[in-house]
């Protein structure tokens, strides 16, 4: 079905893809990964290659934004080509692979700091407790009560997929007013302390009440790409994001360099510090913001830059985000563990973190080349799409019939969903597109957008 309701599209981004993906979101999210890993690693030099040593906000709101940019694009296209009843089941799925990967992690770490056997690592990275009181503390661990050190993440993405579904249904509909009451929420959280209950200490690393604005935001731009493009590349926002670039890093390097210390004003400082990374502090948040207005200006979509050997790396990292996260929170206890027992040295600390980031892409190399890939099957090609102002049930029904009319002949169906815009000249694309296709059928809705893709196309809409 082509037609010419306006809809949220995954083209808010510039195409740079491969099978399916944008490589500069797996680029994004590897390169994240990598700076997870080198932040987490104590008196680490190689966290000065991270952002945290020059601004307010890490490497964490970039991963927590790209993941609701993914979540947006992922599901979607699902919802798009098969329905609410399959995003579901999608988010569902995935909320319980997080969950299982998880538990496992909880596990691997605690059976790795009891094969060492140093009671500091025990302490470092929480899982004295665990130790001590295994049954007590996997009960509460089953609940993502309890976390073991630099795991906190994961549960907020066990609770992002299992709500994925009706806040996409939220933001596709008032994609402004979710955004809203996402940002009332995150200020509720700052003006009454809200927090979920954890286990022993009551304390989330990370907020999922705070920190969920990030992933809703995320999820928002992509819907509304367009709107929020000029808005991003206007001027009178890129002079103030600069500015507080420059604030935020001066404040920072103080923190850092003991002779900067001095030169800058003690009001500022007692300003920012302490900086509370668990609820997502205000002066966070507008920090990673002024990045990505600087991201938007000043880094261009570059395709040779993508083919270089390290942004191989990070593509590959970020296609396989969960497995190689879980990887990267056990290569910092291993180099705790050897920061402890063998050197704190500046040779040991770039062993460490070159070593690891280089253990993390022959991971995911080796992720990618046993990933097992479905036998091709004879195929039913049916592109078409969806007009929203469908109800559910009888889209559902449109959906079922050419799959069930495929499933008699043992082939399967392929519905390729494409949009146009307001205008006749996107409809008309739109049915070039999919005549080039050369689709079995093509369905068209409502009656303007069948007649302009009628002419387009010389007769050959089939008119459903």
């Amino acid at each position: 079905m082509l037609t010419a309701t306006p809809k949220p599209s995954a083209a808010a981004l510039p195409e740079l893809k491969a099978n399916g993906r944008d490589l500069r979101i797996d680029a994004c999210r590897g390169i994240a990964l990598w700076c997870i890993f080198l932040d987490h690693v104590p008196n680490n030099i190689g966290s000065w290659l991270t952002p945290r040593n020059y601004g307010f906000s890490d490497a964490a709101e970039l991963f927590m934004f790209v993941s609701g940019v993914t979540c947006a694009l992922a599901y979607g296209k699902v919802w798009r080509c098969e329905g609410w009843t399959r995003v579901i089941r999608r988010t569902l799925r995935r909320s319980w692979d997080i969950y299982v990967a998880f538990l496992l992690l909880t596990l691997a770490c605690a059976l790795l700091v009891r094969i060492a056997g140093v009671e500091r690592l025990a302490d470092e990275s929480n899982t004295r407790i665990l130790l001590d009181q295994p049954g007590a503390t996997l009960a509460h661990a089953a609940i993502l009560q309890y976390r073991p050190v630099n795991t906190d993440v994961l549960p907020i993405f066990v609770l992002l997929h299992l709500l994925f579904a009706p806040l996409l249904w939220l933001l596709l509909r008032l994609p402004n007013v979710t955004l809203g009451a996402s940002l009332a929420l995150y200020t509720l959280v700052h003006i009454f302390g809200w927090s979920l209950p954890a286990w022993p200490n009551g304390h989330w690393a990370f907020n999922p009440l705070a920190w969920q604005l990030l992933v809703v935001l995320g999820a928002w731009v992509i819907i509304e790409g367009e709107r929020v493009r000029p808005w991003l590349t206007s001027r009178m926002v890129l002079v103030p994001a600069v500015l507080y670039l420059v604030f935020s890093l001066a404040i920072v390097l103080s923190w850092r360099i003991k002779p900067l210390e001095a030169l800058i004003p003690k009001g500022l400082t007692n300003l920012a510090y302490p900086m509370d990374k668990s609820n997502l502090d205000p002066l966070r948040l507008l920090h990673f913001l002024a990045l990505a207005v600087v991201a938007v200006w000043f880094v261009p979509p570059n395709r040779q830059a993508l083919t270089t050997a390290v942004m191989r790396g990070a593509i590959l990292c970020g296609k396989h985000s969960l497995p190689i996260f879980c990887l990267g929170v056990l290569l910092t206890l291993v180099s705790l563990l050897a920061l402890l027992d063998i050197s704190e040295g500046l040779a040991m600390q770039i062993t460490l973190s070159v070593g690891g980031v280089l253990t993390m892409i022959v991971a995911a190399t080796l992720l990618n080349l046993i990933k097992i890939k479905p036998r091709p099957q004879p195929t039913a090609v049916l592109p078409m799409g969806v007009r929203d102002t469908l109800g559910w049930r009888p889209l559902e029904a449109f959906r079922r019939g050419p799959r069930e009319l495929a499933g008699a002949a043992g082939q399967n169906v392929i519905i390729d969903c494409r949009f146009g815009e307001r205008q006749s000249h996107g409809v008309l694309r739109v049915a070039d597109e999919l005549v080039a296709l050369k689709a079995d059928v093509i369905a068209a809705s409502p009656a303007t957008a069948t007649m302009v893709a009628n002419n387009a196309t010389h007769g050959s809409i089939v008119v459903i």
